[in-house]
């Protein structure tokens, strides 16, 4: 189809205002503002810009091909309204409706440019069809993407406030784990452990599972992995919180962790006090919770 004889340009150039006031008014209706995620001004201000652009576009001669140069202010626009819904929270309908909603002004001034023009309207409806889908297909596809980066970030971010190292004692530091352990938790694991383990110049680093849901396989390969890091850092490691289930399921499967355990935390906690040579009492001093190391 010969776009160039299009008069869409100048319909949307011309009546550029009377679009912009129309297609908010669409966006109004359609929830697009409010709940406090975006203002009346900044809708504004966006479908502004994407209009005055997609004109620039179309007068440039660039028709329905978006990748052309003439585009690169509107994906521009698009890019940066994509990505703002993206992180506000915006569903990804709501964020495509912001290109789709403009169909309906433009075509109501398409109609009314081209009303003694059948293939005039023709033409016009069809360019503006094509490039406003393709725009739309633009934003969800940006969207996407920011929404993807967000999530992966927010993964990360969770996976290092869920493996935290804490000093128990002078020389013995506590990993709880929650969770299940993959490759990629693992890692951060033994980043985490081996820096504290440094930072702390500690002897013994007990690995609490307590919240670990099971045991299989290839968990206890993570964990023993853990473990052999630890120990090249000059650390032995006690593993506490093996529960009943979690010992069963080991036996069956034939896992063997090579590394000492312990029931709870406390027992783990006693036997690392005493392998670096201190006990706890009461305070009166008559009861030993963990007794001294003796040679």
């Amino acid at each position: 189809m010969d776009v160039a004889s299009s008069k869409l340009p100048r319909i949307v150039g011309d009546n550029e205002e009377a679009i912009l006031e129309d297609w908010l008014a669409e966006q109004k209706s359609a929830g697009q503002i409010g709940a406090g995620r975006i203002s009346d001004a900044e809708l504004r201000t966006e479908c502004r810009d994407f209009l005055r652009g997609f004109a620039e576009a179309l007068k440039s001669g660039a028709g329905q091909d978006i990748e052309a140069t003439g585009y690169g202010p509107v994906r521009d626009v698009l890019a940066r309204v994509s990505a703002s819904r993206a992180i506000q929270g915006f569903s990804p309908s709501d964020t495509a409706r912001f290109v789709f909603s403009l169909k309906g002004p433009v075509l109501e001034r398409i109609r009314t440019a081209d009303a003694s023009d059948p293939a005039g309207l023709l033409v016009d409806t069809w360019l503006m069809t094509q490039s406003l889908d393709q725009l739309g297909l633009f934003t969800i596809e940006h969207y996407q993407r920011t929404r993807e980066d967000v999530i992966i970030r927010q993964q990360q971010e969770i996976a290092e406030l869920s493996t935290p190292v804490v000093k128990l004692w002078d020389g013995v530091l506590g990993l709880p784990l929650i969770g299940t352990l993959d490759s990629a938790r693992t890692q951060v694991v033994m980043e985490n452990l081996l820096q504290s383990i440094v930072d702390q110049e500690a002897e013994i680093a007990i690995i609490d599972i307590t919240g670990v849901p099971t045991v299989d396989t290839l968990v206890a390969q993570h964990l023993l992995k853990t473990v052999a890091a630890a120990r090249l850092m000059g650390a032995d490691c006690i593993i506490s919180g093996i529960r009943p289930q979690i010992a069963q399921t080991m036996v069956h499967l034939g896992v063997e962790l090579t590394v000492v355990s312990k029931a709870n935390l406390a027992d783990a906690f006693a036997l690392a006090l005493q392998r670096t040579g201190r006990m706890v009492v009461s305070r009166g001093g008559t009861k030993a919770v963990a007794p001294a190391l003796r040679a």
